[in-house]
């Protein structure tokens, strides 16, 4: 018997350094790495996951990656991840731990009445945005 629709399993983003954008990721979001990702070896595929292993986001290592110009369009983002917080203190917190863990700030809409955000690029040129939702 085939299942109706194809499931998803993750995000997958390319990174020059993929261990150290994993370890972004894993700080930002308080994920754990599948078992067998752990360790400080350099690797070439590496696996975020919730506490029950549900899998979150994977990093696949690359040679060469031109950064996002966000929001000029000379490098296009192509895909970019949203992450939400309950409210703006929450939202506060969490700009402050983007930036300490390497984020770059690139767009303030914290006070925006419908939807407070604060859009970022990780350590690697992805961008991302954390908004109250």
């Amino acid at each position: 018997m085939t299942t109706p629709f194809p499931r998803f399993l993750h995000t997958v983003l390319d990174a020059t350094d993929a261990r150290a954008l994993a370890e972004f990721y894993r700080e930002l979001l308080g994920l754990r790495y599948r078992p067998g990702d752990e360790g400080t070896a350099p690797a070439g595929w590496l696996v975020l996951t919730e506490d029950d292993g549900t899998r979150v986001l994977a990093f696949e290592q690359v040679d060469e990656l031109p950064p996002s110009t966000w929001p000029s369009p000379q490098v296009p983002a192509q895909v970019h991840v949203d992450f939400t917080v309950p409210d703006r203190q929450a939202l506060a917190h969490h700009h402050e731990r983007a930036l300490q863990l390497g984020a770059r700030h690139l767009r303030d809409g914290s006070e925006e009445a419908e939807e407070p955000i604060h859009v970022y690029a990780d350590p690697a040129g992805h961008p991302f945005c954390i908004f109250v939702a």
